[in-house]
């Protein structure tokens, strides 16, 4: 590459690589790394204060008061006094780690304890923890799936659930997003009896809800099974936050209901709901269980914590969401492109312009926002955005902050290039 355009140029360039050695990077990507600075500055990001809607980032040598719009802490849990205090009294009694995997080194009581709400809070028999989200999904797949199976997942399902029905041996095929007619041609030509549809609750960069009852409708029809990620909406949706699921009141139609418990949950880890069969079958399959060391004691506490804390203060999820609607609303007055966001996931669409989505994020955050990029490959190149997450404990104040350095920065620069739309409702 005699000339470089680090503008032009993306992750999924580098993907291939013929260097001599498999721990060289190709040199073209060590110079883009370097010349991209103003993008790779962006990331990984450090905080000096929890993930709160308030928080502090490092910018410099200083840390520097920000509007927080990057935390996943729908419900505003992640500091709640009794979420600390079940998390204290955990690490006083059972220590700092797991120290082993639970299959041969055990559990405590608290985690059975877990299992047994999240359970019930699911409607399900039986329930399996995973130490970490991304682990969770990988194992749970893999742990039911095998060769000469066929997983058929959305086109935008998370990575993680990709990677577990490539681990599982299976053939992975994909139908269009949220789509029940793709879905059913795709299963239409399927010949194996044993598919596994694999989709997410609230889709994590569009921000919207899978059509549930129209899916599980096509996959009964075809003899096949379901499985739901609802990283982003366990807590945060349903009467009593039983997510999607329960939103639409199919916990008995879905075959395995699973979750991470980074956000509304406020902790680590993951799970994976279904019949008491399936998921002894699953743990001993799943390599990620069987072979991983069990959550920390004080992780489970904090979840503990959480469910409490949900189960009397039913609000929250109600405040999320109007939080959620003021933002968008806000946000598609001023001509900006939020996409099909109908939840409090909200992506705010830049478009193909890479050098404006970074120099635009350096302005906000220079003037007190956080509100981080998502460039391609992980999102279309003609897609590139922000994303938004609102919760529960953003006071009208904090969000009216945030929409008026938008207003000032992003705004501006889209106006000039031609890339707002009209006034929207």
């Amino acid at each position: 590459m005699s000339t470089l355009n680090p503008a032009a140029l993306s992750l999924a360039d580098f993907y291939v690589t013929d260097t001599p050695g498999i721990l060289d990077p190709p040199p073209d990507f060590l110079r883009w790394v370097r010349e991209a600075d103003w993008a790779f500055s962006q990331y990984e990001p450090v905080f000096a204060s929890a993930p709160t809607p308030r928080a502090l980032l490092r910018q410099g040598d200083e840390a520097h008061p920000v509007v927080n719009l990057g935390s996943y802490n729908y419900l505003g849990l992640g500091m709640h006094p009794a979420v600390l205090d079940a998390a204290s009294a955990a690490l006083r009694q059972y220590g700092a780690g797991a120290s082993g995997p639970p299959m041969l080194s055990g559990r405590t009581d608290l985690h059975a304890a877990l299992e047994e709400r999240l359970g019930r809070l699911l409607q399900r028999e039986a329930v399996a923890l995973f130490t970490t989200g991304f682990a969770g999904a990988l194992g749970a797949i893999s742990g039911l799936a095998r060769r000469g199976d066929v997983v058929v997942a959305d086109q935008l399902a998370h990575m993680s659930l990709v990677d577990g029905a490539k681990l599982s041996g299976a053939r992975l095929v994909h139908f269009a997003h949220n789509d029940p007619a793709s879905l059913d041609e795709v299963l239409g030509r399927e010949r194996t009896t044993r598919k596994l549809v694999v989709v997410e609750g609230i889709y994590s960069m569009d921000g919207d809800m899978a059509r549930l009852p129209e899916l599980l409708d096509v996959a009964e029809a075809h003899g096949a099974a379901l499985f739901i990620d609802e990283a982003h909406s366990i807590l945060a949706c349903g009467p009593t936050g039983g997510g999607v699921v329960e939103h639409f009141d199919a916990q008995q139609r879905v075959g395995v209901h699973f979750a991470t418990c980074s956000k509304a949950l406020a902790s680590l880890g993951a799970f994976a709901a279904g019949s008491e069969d399936t998921i002894r079958y699953m743990r001993y399959f799943a390599h990620s269980y069987t072979f991983s060391a069990g959550l920390p004691a004080v992780i489970v506490g904090a979840m503990l914590g959480a469910l409490d804390v949900n189960e009397r203060h039913p609000e929250l999820r109600g405040r999320l969401w109007d939080n959620a609607r003021y933002f968008r609303q806000e946000l598609r007055a001023m001509g900006l492109d939020t996409g099909a966001s109908d939840t409090y996931v909200v992506p705010i669409v830049v478009g193909p312009d890479r050098v404006l989505l970074y120099e635009a994020c350096a302005q906000m955050r220079a003037r007190g926002l956080f509100l981080p990029p998502v460039d391609y490959p992980t999102v279309p190149e003609e897609q590139t955005r922000y994303r938004a997450s609102i919760t529960a404990a953003h006071t009208r104040a904090d969000m009216d902050e945030a929409l008026d350095v938008i207003e000032e920065t992003l705004v501006p620069a889209l106006r000039v290039r031609g890339r707002l739309r009209g006034r929207q409702v």
